[in-house]
């Protein structure tokens, strides 16, 4: 009887943990109230700001995913990192640094941090030493003493120098926007390219980031090069720990690269036996959590994981299917973007991003819900850019429509006007996706008018495949077809050509 007791408690714990943990309470924020310096400030910082908000950090409201009851062992034992994450605006753009800070926190969650509280400091530009400069930095060292945090996460790449100093000010770990999204990815990676990928931009990311101490930093040689006759200021400790570490991840770095080079020779037969076979590509873009992979399970069936987490695909997958006049095309699923995409994952991930440069359509999807769908498309447009397909024909997705009103159609007609509305989950408007991309995949150059043998009913299964059939009629000697193909599959039916 005492066990099953002791079951029932535990029951019960885990119970009032998911109770708690369905009704989250933001009892961090409050109204935003501005944090003040009681020194005063004599000096403008050249755009003449108020002065209380110069000096504000301004709290982001609906952050915090911090459960009120931590108390049972349970929960104490899964919880990872307590962060507090901030940010610095210039004057007018408090909206889009609220919504940068909110996609920040979804980005802490899925790398699976606990966030506490998120602070924004209006001032022209972040501070070369501290990013927050020195006072708000101080009063940043109160709030996480405060909530107990023990990382500090800031919505841009930090500079090493500016790291280390705000680490000197708030005593715990401070890293930064990069570094959460490359986290992410080191953890969504499953392929041997992929992981490759993460780890190639990983290590160029920590390159510059390396940290000594003391002696620990002396370049001079050691041992005998550094005896007699050497001269003076020679003589030192040999090669130092941090110097054997950069040594080593360049080691590290050059092996990656020649294996991810070596993925490339596979894909480009894949992708050469598709063109020898003149069947279109299609290629899935767009924002991370857009549902890219929920639109191409729907009209593939492919049955790729979708989770609603940021970055949870990382592998490309690319899959056949048809149109409804029975057209034979590739669908490929990609990475997904995000605003601020550290440039060392656009390297890395080049080669699979190549697939897009290479595409005959890129189907855009765009998260129809989200607060700033006009940010989205600009940022994926600009990576679209990088990898060298901004010359490809594009199909934009309002992905999600089912949770936008009539107001909201209105609103994203007019950022595309020749877009497409669907949702992935109820299959509304999937029909009309698949007739955009009918309509705008590239039409086969060579039309021929054929009578091919009734004995040969793979040419005719060929040219539906392949081509676009527009008249078929069966006569005495064969079957009579019209059809638009390619240059290759023209000479390969010549034989069976007549005057139409």
């Amino acid at each position: 009887m005492a066990d099953n007791d002791k079951h029932t408690n535990d029951d019960d714990a885990v119970d009032r943990i998911l109770a708690s943990g369905e009704a989250r309470a933001f009892s961090v924020f409050g109204r935003a109230q501005a944090l003040q310096d009681e020194a005063s400030d004599s000096h403008s910082d050249g755009e003449q700001l108020d002065r209380d908000e110069r000096r504000a950090l301004r709290r982001v409201a609906g952050l915090s995913t911090e459960l009120d009851d931590v108390t049972e062992v349970e929960y104490r034992q899964l919880r990872l990192e307590n962060v507090v994450l901030i940010g610095v605006y210039p004057q007018g753009d408090l909206e889009d640094a609220e919504n940068s800070l909110r996609e920040l926190s979804a980005l802490a969650e899925t790398a699976g941090a606990v966030v506490l509280d998120g602070l924004l400091q209006r001032r022209p530009h972040p501070d070369p030493s501290t990013y927050l400069g020195r006072g708000k930095a101080e009063e940043l060292r109160d709030v996480v003493r405060s909530l107990n945090a023990d990382t500090v996460i800031a919505d841009t790449e930090l500079a090493p120098s500016q790291r280390r100093a705000l680490e000197d000010v708030v005593r715990v770990k401070v890293i930064d926007r990069t570094a959460v999204i490359l986290d992410i990815f080191s953890q969504h990676a499953q392929s041997r390219e992929g992981k490759a990928q993460v780890e190639l931009a990983q290590l160029e990311y920590l390159l510059p980031r390396l940290r000594g101490w003391g002696e620990s930093m002396s370049r001079q040689a050691g041992g005998q090069v550094g005896g007699a006759g050497a001269g003076m200021g020679s003589r030192g400790p040999g090669e130092t720990k941090i110097e054997l570490d950069r040594r080593r991840i360049h080691s590290r770095m050059a092996r990656l690269r020649k294996q991810i080079k070596g993925f490339g020779p596979a894909r480009e037969a894949k992708r050469a036996n598709r063109s020898r076979f003149a069947v279109p590509s299609v290629a899935i873009v767009g924002y991370t959590n857009a549902g890219k992979s929920s639109i191409l399970n729907r009209i593939t069936h492919a049955g790729v994981l979708v989770e609603n987490a940021l970055f949870a695909t990382l592998d490309s997958t690319t899959r056949r299917t048809r149109t409804e006049d029975g057209r034979e095309f590739t669908l490929s699923d990609t990475v997904g973007f995000v605003r601020n995409l550290p440039h060392q994952l656009v390297e890395a991930f080049r080669t699979t991003l190549e697939e897009v440069s290479y595409a005959d359509l890129i189907v855009h999807v765009v998260d129809a819900a989200h607060p700033d769908p006009a940010s989205q498309i600009t940022t994926v447009r600009d990576v679209i850019g990088d990898v060298g397909a901004r010359d490809v024909p594009e199909l934009i997705v309002f992905n999600k429509s089912d949770l936008i009103g009539d107001d909201d159609r209105l609103m994203l007609r007019g950022l595309a006007p020749d877009a497409v509305f669907a949702s992935a989950r109820t299959g509304a408007g999937i029909g009309d996706v698949m007739d955009a991309i009918n309509r705008m995949l590239p039409h086969p150059p060579v039309d021929v008018a054929l009578v091919v043998p009734y004995d040969r009913g793979d040419i005719i299964s060929m040219l539906h495949r392949r081509g676009e059939v527009t008249t078929i009629d069966y006569r005495e000697d064969g079957t009579y077809v019209e059809a638009s193909v390619s240059e290759e599959i023209a000479a390969q039916v010549r034989d069976f050509g007549v005057e139409g």
